[in-house]
């Protein structure tokens, strides 16, 4: 495996949540995750993640994540609202998926900023980056476990 601080992964912040429970921020801690304010140009090209886009994410998004990135939006589901919006080439939404972080264990489609990236990563075989990442949380395996990832 590379270094995985090799791989691109941005989370647009919003600052809406504790920030002693932010996944996104632990994950900037340990130098694995940029932190943005906006779509700029850094991520143009990424994969964004978004529930709403009509694409699922797939293998077929490896390279784009690979050569360009890789982006976690954190916000409130009241501002999520409004992305729907925003018109992004590589939207790319997760399948169903249920969370295993302690606020929100158990719940359908509630992933933590960790959680959603490390699906991404599953998904398009960069298996080890998102170990790796799950890897700084102390229930990040059973995330890949109750999801059969």
């Amino acid at each position: 495996m590379n270094n995985p601080k090799d791989l691109k992964l941005y989370c647009l912040h919003y600052n809406e949540c504790d920030p002693k429970k932010c996944t996104a921020l632990r994950l900037k801690k340990h130098k694995l995750i940029k932190i943005i304010r906006n779509f700029d140009y850094r991520v143009k090209k990424a994969v964004i993640l978004n529930p709403f886009s009509p694409i699922v994410l797939s293998i077929k998004d490896k390279d784009i994540i690979d050569h360009h990135g890789l982006v976690v939006i954190d916000c409130s589901w009241k501002r999520i609202l409004s992305l729907k919006k925003i018109p992004l080439n590589n939207a790319r939404k997760l399948p169903p998926l249920i969370a295993a972080n302690p606020v929100n264990y158990g719940k359908w489609e509630k992933l933590s900023s960790v959680e959603a990236l490390a699906a991404a990563l599953y998904i398009t075989e960069f298996s080890e980056y998102a170990d790796f990442i799950l890897s700084k949380f102390s229930w990040g395996i059973q995330f890949k476990r109750i999801n059969n990832l």
